[in-house]
């Protein structure tokens, strides 16, 4: 039976990683704030004349810094933390989430990163497949659960681009969803979120374990490795964020989910091809130094964005 000296010990753990939870949450919040805006396809400063590394003419948008001073310089310093309570409550829902189901499935150790030599491959193999099993078992509800107050964490953030009053608080936003979208409103978005996570995770798992395995010997190297392949993997899998973020966004009643400036699309594979088309799909992956891509003209050698008014669409002959 366990202790329960024990017991208390890990019931503390817990609350103290949700308290953690929620002050890393509150502190980055304006970045995740600028951050969304930036998916979605909101830019509000004009990207102005620069160089590249090498050189050559650019031109170069906001950076995080600048993005998160004009939000603070429209709305307020207030303004910075529109959607957290929302944000607040789907994290420590979809940890509680994990937390049941990790319990639930008595998630086994994985072997450490020495990877023993007693043990035989196939004994190996089937724990890191054990272990693998209760991830995507365990993330798939985290996602899911937390869904409905990702939307609408999403929505009240984008209300910044129209200044529309359509999602405020968590209940009248719920009534919204409902209103606007029904009840699968409140999962718009989720099938790319459930697939950029597990393919992230499926990957990430893969690599560290083939690497730990078969290519690094020292144990300190090995420590590494796990965060290294999340990394990598995360970033790889980065345009299902950018194409979750976009349809708990269109058809929402905004005016940055409506035409013109997003499409409503039919499907999240729909909103993806369209990014893909633009080359749109990695927007916002890089904070600190971002150059614009869309249509631009050369004059006296430098380089000028093309206005929405300026630039011929076929569909427009």
């Amino acid at each position: 039976m366990s202790n329960p000296q024990t017991m208390s010990k890990q019931k503390e753990n817990k609350w103290s990683n949700y308290a953690l939870r929620i002050i890393v949450n509150t502190a980055s919040h304006p970045f995740e704030y600028a951050k969304v805006l930036i998916q979605i396809g909101y830019e509000p400063l004009p990207p102005r004349p620069a160089k590249t590394l090498f050189g050559k003419p650019a031109l170069k948008l906001p950076n995080i810094f600048e993005y998160v001073k004009h939000i603070k310089t429209v709305d307020g310093f207030s303004g910075l933390y529109t959607g957290l309570a929302p944000k607040v409550c789907g994290n420590l829902l979809s940890s509680l989430a994990a937390q049941k189901c990790s319990d639930y499935f008595s998630e086994p150790q994985v072997e450490d990163p020495d990877f023993e030599d007693e043990e035989s491959e196939e004994k190996r193999k089937e724990k890191w497949m054990s272990a693998m099993k209760c991830d995507i078992l365990t993330h798939t509800a985290a996602i899911v659960v937390s869904q409905p107050f990702h939307v609408i964490t999403i929505r009240m953030m984008a209300q910044f681009v129209g200044k529309e009053t359509k999602y405020l608080g968590i209940f009248g936003s719920i009534k919204e969803i409902y209103h606007q979208n029904g009840v699968l409103g409140f999962f718009s978005g989720l099938v790319p979120r459930i697939l950029g996570d597990l393919l992230s995770l499926i990957l990430a798992g893969g690599l560290t374990y083939t690497i730990n395995r078969y290519l690094v010997e020292e144990k300190e190297l090995k420590v590494y490795t796990a965060a290294t392949m999340n990394f990598i993997s995360t970033a790889i899998m980065y345009p299902f964020q950018v194409v979750s973020n976009c349809m708990a966004v269109s058809n929402s009643g905004l005016e940055i989910g409506s035409p013109p400036m997003m499409p409503h699309y039919t499907s999240w594979v729909d909103c993806w091809m369209d990014l893909s088309r633009h080359h749109q799909l990695k927007r916002g992956s890089s904070l600190l130094v971002r150059y614009y891509t869309g249509p631009h003209i050369t004059v006296a050698g430098k380089l000028l964005p093309v206005t929405r008014d300026q630039t011929l669409y076929p569909s427009d002959k």
